[in-house]
């Protein structure tokens, strides 16, 4: 294979803009690894390093993107169990510490020298990368890039939220919200062996909800949400994936006892509750980010066994700017992704 001297790469320019620029190939540093993308999904969370301020002079401007799945091309000094073509992916965090408690927990806040792809570091919107190889998540070959690097950071958050909110087997579960994590939860729900509950807006969701897994579905604007979660008997567990707090606080009464409703996604307003719905029943509001790279790995097998897939519109590196900002207006159904490098790396859904 050739080794271009440049490679291509979607830059942010200014708040909300991306350039599509060439940049020098960069050798990985010892402990690092250099990755020929394949493909990188566009998240919502990419927007804390498009939206935020110019970088100062000086600074090269920083490339987004922590859905990444690729083959390695060139290893650094010291790198050990990874060899070159085989394919990874890099999710939120890069470069967790393992021997750090804060990282092992998904906790970056607390982390005190925290590898964020695409915000510490350059990220995924662009044909090469270099990654640091403790962050590296092993991608089996038979999953289509595409459809699998929505799973580093969306599959992982709703999965990993989902199995360790202490729902058991036969557990009444609601997703509330079917967007770009919404719908991957409702799959992982339902192959959990939980009684799955999708909750949205509108009656005409209601046959996608049923189609992804859905054993009811509850229809926020002609239903009373927390009263049709009691006539289920109440639900364990809520997984909040629309950033509404409106709608995440209308859920708690309809919590069972010592139900618990679990956050991840971040609503632009408070989520106003009243106290007599948590005192009485012991329930209770929780907040989950991502998982490590066990988790990451964990979440992939689990997606390939049971055969969970988001459901994806593709786009050419060269329309970064138009997949990030349909993403941004909620204009994908359900997650954008870019690809690039591969004849096999997108499909469209």
């Amino acid at each position: 294979m050739t080794i271009r001297s440049t490679y291509r790469a979607a830059v942010v320019k200014a708040p909300g803009q991306l350039e599509l620029v060439d940049l020098p190939v960069a050798e990985p540093a010892p402990g690092q690894v250099r990755i020929r993308v394949e493909a990188c999904g566009v998240c919502h969370s990419d927007s804390a390093t498009v939206e935020r301020p110019a970088s100062p002079s000086g600074v090269a401007p920083r490339v987004p993107g922590h859905e990444v799945v690729g083959r390695i091309e060139a290893l650094g000094d010291g790198v050990q169990g990874w060899h070159i073509g085989q394919r990874v992916g890099v999710g939120f965090l890069a470069g967790e510490d393992r021997t750090c408690p804060s990282c092992r927990q998904g906790d970056i806040v607390n982390c005190e020298n925290p590898v964020i792809t695409g915000m510490t570091t350059d990220g995924g919107y662009a044909e090469l990368m270099v990654a640091e190889a403790r962050g590296l998540v092993r991608v089996p070959d038979d999953l289509v890039a595409a459809q699998a690097a929505p799973l580093l950071c969306a599959g992982l958050t709703t999965f990993n939220a989902l199995r360790n909110a202490g729902a058991r087997a036969g557990d009444v579960v609601a997703i509330h919200g079917l967007g770009g994590l919404g719908h991957l939860a409702v799959q992982f729900a339902n192959k959990m062996g939980f009684h799955t509950v999708a909750i949205a807006r509108g009656a005409d969701k209601a046959e996608l909800a049923l189609q992804l897994g859905a054993h009811r579905y509850i229809d926020a604007q002609a239903e009373d949400v927390a009263a049709a979660l009691r006539a289920l008997g109440g639900a364990k567990v809520v997984l909040g994936t629309a950033p509404t707090g409106a709608g995440m606080a209308e859920t708690v009464a309809g919590l069972s006892a010592r139900g618990k409703l679990v956050v991840v996604a971040v609503p632009g307003e408070p989520i106003a509750l009243k106290a007599v719905d948590l005192v009485f029943g012991g329930r209770s509001v929780v907040g989950a980010l991502t998982g490590t790279v066990t988790d990451n790995e964990q979440t992939l097998a689990f997606a390939r066994l049971q055969n969970v897939r988001p459901l994806i519109e593709t786009f050419p590196l060269e329309q970064a700017q138009a997949a990030y900002d349909r993403m941004m207006r909620a204009d994908v159904r359900f997650r954008a992704v870019l690809v690039m490098n591969s004849d096999n790396a997108g499909v469209n859904a």
